[in-house]
Formats: structure tokens, sequence, C-alpha cells
């Protein structure tokens, strides 16, 4: 028997209950419509919230910064990699997000796993929302930390999580419960009233702003309520929400106005902002420290010239109008109201992301080749990326659409699903 043999085995697997991912091949740029696998679709499934992907003004900042920088930065940021275009998003993003620092990395994922280890480790505590992204489980995981999952979008849970991890730590006594208030440390944690001495260790608070499964927001204001009661460090990864909540797409934080009040935001420059790369946004002495600690930072080659100079560009654009974020809430409301109005589920969603509950894996894939044979590009998804029975339709709305384009859309969904007897 071949040692590799076992991987036959597995894709076997995966290809027999309908798992297998087929991966398609996009020719040309991103945008409404685009060419795949040599068919014209129309695109529900890019995270080109804001059809930056391809807009002419970032492909002209990208190509002038070639000139000037060349294609590519040949060191990591700490030796030789950081250019003064590095420093004037990292200048911008802090402005446009409203705090006082930010530093940026090689993608969102990279951001998680460089600001998560930094923060905590063994003898440390981390809440996590549990269907909080990949990115933010590894970066747990690497940071050798205690890893508590709490309920989905569910403050009580979390709560009850942290109260019962305190007792559960300090291993209290009735008598000390008591007696003897619970009085945490400014760095987070808890103290211990047995002893009245100060742990060494950190409770660190951490969910999505934008689940990207479902849609939903994160309750953030009870979080944060529950972090600044235990003094616990708050983290929110925004990859869904920068671009698309808050003013002029400024994030969740800004959507409820908790500006000071989250430690840690994280974000991605590869969805709304239409280029790849990913920052962390808080307060200097924060990116201070990840430009010491932060291994991606410190062990891998920065983002290129033209990568930064197109994010600059996507910056100025949001800083000056909102006219952009403002389309793609009008396609939302208009895709999602019809879609319902049809008959399908499309959960609990509270943003652009819409998905098209189906359910059972192997029908959901069918329905998104019939899709694609109709000309819309509209992947399902499926485990493990969600629940074994909670297979979607996962649909993408963007500002490059108009109502053209989702009637269009609709009605191929809506005669594909009455041919599967989902409607």
């Amino acid at each position: 028997m071949d040692k590799l043999d076992f991987i036959t085995e597995e894709l076997g697997k995966l290809r027999d209950t309908g798992l297998l991912i087929n991966i398609r091949t996009i020719e040309g740029p991103q945008g409404a419509w685009i060419t795949v696998d040599g068919k014209k679709v129309l695109n529900l499934c890019s995270n080109n919230y804001l059809g930056f992907a391809n807009d002419p003004q970032l492909k002209s900042s990208a190509q002038k910064a070639i000139e000037a920088y060349g294609v590519g930065p040949a060191a990591v940021r700490t030796i030789a990699g950081t250019t003064t275009l590095h420093r004037e998003l990292e200048r911008k993003l802090a402005l446009f997000k409203g705090v006082e620092s930010a530093i940026t990395f090689q993608s969102g994922f990279c951001a998680n796993l460089a600001v998560i280890p930094a923060l905590v480790g063994e003898g440390d505590v981390v809440f996590s929302d549990e269907l909080n992204h990949a990115s933010i489980i590894d970066g747990c995981r690497l940071s050798k930390a205690k890893i508590v999952r709490y309920g989905h979008c569910n403050p009580k849970d979390l709560q009850a999580k942290i109260s019962g991890e305190i007792n559960t730590s300090w291993r209290l006594t009735k008598e000390d419960k008591n007696t003897t208030p619970i009085s945490p440390p400014s760095q987070g944690g808890v103290k211990n009233p047995s002893s009245g001495t100060d742990k060494a260790r950190r409770f660190l608070i951490i969910t999505d702003g934008v689940f990207s499964m479902e849609g939903d927001i994160a309750p953030l204001p009870e979080i944060v309520e529950i972090a600044d009661k235990y003094r616990a460090i708050t983290m929110v990864d925004d990859a869904h929400g920068e671009g698309v909540l808050g003013r002029g797409g400024r994030g969740i934080v800004d959507h409820f106005n908790l500006h000071g009040r989250v430690d840690v935001e994280v974000g991605t420059m590869s969805k709304a902002f239409g280029v790849v790369g990913g920052y962390v946004a808080g307060s200097k002495r924060l990116t201070d420290y990840l430009a010491q600690k932060g291994r991606p930072f410190l062990f891998s080659s920065a983002v290129t010239a033209a990568d930064v100079a197109a994010c600059i560009a996507a910056v100025d654009t949001l800083t000056a109008s909102d006219t952009l974020v403002k389309q793609l809430w009008q396609n939302t409301q208009f895709f999602q109201e019809k879609m319902k109005q049809v008959g399908f589920n499309i959960g609990h969603t509270k943003t652009p992301i819409t998905p098209v509950m189906i359910g059972d894996a192997k029908i959901a894939k069918d329905f998104s080749q019939k899709l694609f044979g109709e000309g819309v590009f509209a992947q399902a998804i499926g485990y493990p990326t969600v629940p074994i029975d909670k297979a979607r339709i996962r649909v993408m709305l963007s500002a490059a659409h108009n109502h053209d384009d989702l009637t269009w859309a609709i009605e191929r969904f809506e005669r594909i699903g009455k041919s599967l007897g989902i409607l």
C-alpha cells in the first residue's frame, strides 16, 4: 500500500458525498459579469462588494507604483521592505477608521495569525464565537491559549462562559465568592480573591464583525459591555464589514458608535477594498507591539507596491464619497426582498451576504451547477464550511450589479428552485 493512498481515499469520500470543491477558472477581471471556464456569467459569488477589483483609479495607481517602486519588495517589513507607500496606507487607514494607528499585513488571514498569538499565550483564555472564521481558529491554536467557544452571537452564553472560567480557573471557595468581590487587573484577566495577587493571565474575546456564511452581525455593544466588566481585551475581525457597515464603509465599530471601546480591529483589503492585504487598527502601542511580535510581519515579505497603492486609492475613494456603499445596500435590499417574495429561505442575514438555504449538500451542488448552465455564477457552500445539513448557495451582492442583472438572476433562481422541489 502506498503511503499516500489515504489522500486518494479522502478525495473519493469527498466526491461521493458531494463535498468535493469544483475550482472554476476566471478569465479576465472581476466585475458584475465575468468569463468563467469560457462562459459569460453573472457574478454572484465574489467579495467585490464595491466593484473596486477592476476600478480604473485603482488600476492606474497600481501601474504608477510599479514604475516608481518595481514589482516586488524583496524583503520583510522589518529589514528593507517598508516603503513610503506602506506608511501612507497605514496613516490613511488609521484616519479612515478613526483610530490612533494601523499596521498592514499580507492578508486578513495573516493579520489574525499575527495578532492573536502576540496578545495571548499559555495560561491565557480566548473566548471565541463558535462560528468565527478559520483564520481566527488557527490564530487561537497557534497562541496555545485555552480556547472557550461561546454560542453564536450569544452574549448571555459569553457571560456564562467567562463567569464559569473565573470560578473554575481560580477554584474559588463558596466563602471566597460570598465575601470577596472580583477586581480585574488593568491588563485583563482576573485577580484571585483568596490570595489577593494578580495572576499572569489575560482574557481575550474575539468575534467576527459580519459572519461570512450567515450574513449576520455580531452583537458588539453587548460584547463590549461584558469585556469592560471583566477587563477582557476585545477583538473584532471586520473582514466583511469594511466597506459595508458604518459611515461610508468604516466598519462595525463605527456602525455601533463604539470608537475607543474595541481594543483590536482586524480588517482585510481583499474584499470590499478589491485588492489584497490585511491590517490591524487600534492604539499606537498596539501596532508598535505587533511590529515587534507579529510573526507574519517579521518573517514574510511585504505586500507589493502595486497592491499597496491600489489600497490607498480605495481608501481615498471611500473617504471622499459613500456613493458606492449606498448602491451596495440598495442592491441588497432589492435582491433579498425579491428572493423572499419568491419563497426562498435566506436565513437571518443583515448584510449583502445572502445565504439561499438548501440543506442537502448534493442538492445545493446540483442547484449551483444548473445556475451556471443558465449563466449565473453562484457557488454551493457545504460541510465543513457550514454544518452538514445547512448547505446553501451563498450570494454575494455588489455595487457593480444593477437591478436588471438581479431581476434576471432571480428568475433563474426561481425556475431552478421549482425544478428541484425547493420552492
